[in-house]
């Protein structure tokens, strides 16, 4: 009997699931979220109505296993750091030269969650051929592979936080006029949420297979959804921390502070929950 694959899905130019028939009359699906935040794919006996976890090898296991610890510890320690920020810049007296530090460490921390998540990613065990497992090869620290949602999710995010770090940076800055503000901490604060809600739309495809769904089963499905909220939270923010030029204050302070404490708890809470979601 040949092998013969069945079945591709996903949305626009991404395949997010494969299912294929086995010789032995299994079926096997790939998944692309369970393969590189797992390391594993399900196959199902012929004639049975449940599917078991084939993971791929230890080794890579363990990887997947260290590198989403280190995202999943970045991402809560630096949501926590932005939710402080936020906090202490709306309900204290302290500085903003104190907040400006707290925000910069935190996004060094998003920053390295979000290259650890990029670096799970190009090490992600492989299906690339219609037996029924996963394929490793060896570790790399980079890789350009943009036909792969799980791919451009993850490096759209790491950019993302790249940009916040300019607009972290900028904020150190003193006696800018209203102009420069703009130019220098509000529009890369723009820039980095835009590129947050693009990772993350592609994320939402990655586990629906589609747009948009509800799975409230499952943990991917709400990792994903609340680090959109946070992101969505995030945006609501930058919009209202633009400095109006014929009055040169925010549009509104409180928006600003609240909208980055919320969403800032977001993806904390979201990194707690993808401790979970391992090999």
């Amino acid at each position: 009997m040949g092998i013969t694959e069945e079945r591709a899905e996903g949305a626009g130019p991404f395949t997010t699931r494969l299912t294929w028939c086995l010789e032995a009359g299994e079926t096997a699906v790939w998944e692309s979220r369970a393969a590189r935040k797992r390391g594993t794919l399900a196959v199902r006996p012929a004639g049975a109505t449940e599917s078991s976890a084939r993971p791929a090898d230890t080794a890579t296991l363990d990887r997947l296993r260290r590198l989403n610890g280190i995202a999943a510890t970045s991402f809560t320690v630096g949501g926590t750091l932005f939710a402080l920020g936020a906090a202490l810049a709306q309900f204290s007296s302290v500085s903003s030269t104190v907040t400006a530090i707290i925000y910069f460490i935190g996004g060094a921390f998003f920053t390295l969650g979000g290259y650890a998540s990029l670096v799970q990613t190009v090490n992600a065990p492989r299906r690339e051929s219609t037996a029924g497992s996963l394929t490793t090869h060896h570790f790399r620290w980079w890789s350009y592979e943009p036909g792969r949602i799980d791919w451009l999710s993850t490096f759209v995010l790491f950019a993302g936080t790249l940009v916040f770090g300019i607009n972290l940076l900028d904020s150190f800055l003193q006696g800018l006029t209203t102009q420069q503000m703009n130019r220098l901490i509000w529009a890369p604060d723009m820039i980095g949420c835009l590129l947050f809600l693009i990772s993350g739309q592609l994320a939402v495809v990655e586990v629906c297979h589609r747009p948009l769904c509800l799975h409230r089963r499952s943990l991917g499905w709400w990792i994903v959804a609340v680090n959109q909220l946070g992101s969505v939270l995030f945006m609501v923010a930058a919009l209202a921390a633009f400095t109006r030029p014929e009055t040169g204050s925010l549009v509104s302070v409180g928006i600003a502070n609240w909208g980055t404490l919320t969403g800032a708890l977001g993806f904390a809470v979201a990194g707690v929950l993808q401790a979970f979601e391992r090999p």
